[in-house]
């Protein structure tokens, strides 16, 4: 109708984070796509659901490596929508058994380091260390605003670090904490796994990333792929802002940017950008 505003929102919702499941929803305007489908297709539709949004609605899915905890969902979702998979060759070799009733021409080939587009949003992917094919993350921008999905990181290297730098809202793993972990019950094979720098983030290293990660642009950061074992909600938080305050980084009291992300329930829809026209 001519006169009425609108509304074209930059947007996203972290469906689930965790070993039992990762997915996460990213919408600007008319675009909405899928990162993972680390849940059953029930669950991914009832996480959606719980959003306002069908999987009817859904693009594209975008997947970072093979695990279970990544892909679990995925054939089924995309063989009912008929949706499109973006991944990389590396990936789709190891997501062979897993995705039968994907037809060729649904299974997208995009390679580490390259940019697709989706409406107004610009799609980036970047290599992480974990120990999978070749597993990546995803940088989502749009009219100048970043979203960095960042999990599944052995450790936070140079070339992870340049592409997630300056966002204005970062996901970010804080997996474990290493007391927790090594007095654990998991076998000392997986407790090493872990740990290693194909393993993944402790909270005391996400802690110490984003001294370097956080600018003045930064806003919010999710704190993601929490272990249930070995880790608790309110102590990464803890880690996380005494590493930061031990190193003179300090947030104003007003702010709360550091936020908990969930292994069976969505977070609220995160505003990055709404803009009227």
């Amino acid at each position: 109708m001519e006169g009425k505003a609108i509304v074209m929102e930059f947007r996203f919702t972290v469906l689930a984070s965790g070993s039992t499941g990762n997915s996460t929803l990213v919408q600007s305007g008319e675009k909405t796509v899928l990162v993972d489908a680390g849940h059953s297709l029930k669950k991914l539709e009832e996480l959606m659901s719980q959003q306002g949004v069908s999987a009817h609605e859904i693009d594209a899915v975008f997947i970072t490596h093979e695990h279970s905890d990544h892909i679990k969902g995925l054939n089924a979702l995309a063989r009912k929508y008929e949706l499109p998979v973006y991944a990389n060759e590396a990936t789709w070799g190891a997501l062979e058994r897993h995705t039968s009733h994907i037809p060729p021409e649904r299974r997208m080939i995009m390679e580490t380091g390259a940019e697709v587009e989706f409406g107004s949003m610009k799609i980036r992917s970047y290599p992480i260390s974990h120990d999978a094919a070749e597993p990546v993350g995803y940088t989502f921008t749009d009219d100048g605003y970043k979203l960095s999905l960042a999990t599944d990181l052995g450790y936070m290297s140079d070339i992870v670090r340049r592409n997630i730098i300056d966002s204005d809202v970062l996901v970010l793993e804080s997996n474990h904490d290493p007391s927790m972990l090594r007095m654990g019950r998991y076998p000392w094979n997986i407790k090493k796994r872990i740990l290693s720098d194909v393993g993944h983030l402790s909270n005391e290293a996400a802690g110490e990333a984003l001294c370097e990660l956080m600018t003045d642009r930064t806003k919010r950061v999710y704190l993601a792929h929490l272990s249930l074992n070995h880790n608790m909600m309110d102590l990464a938080r803890m880690t996380v802002n005494g590493v930061m305050e031990d190193r003179g980084h300090f947030f104003r009291k007003d702010e709360h940017p550091l936020r908990d992300t969930y292994p069976y329930q969505p977070t609220p829809w995160d505003q990055i950008k709404r803009k009227l026209l």
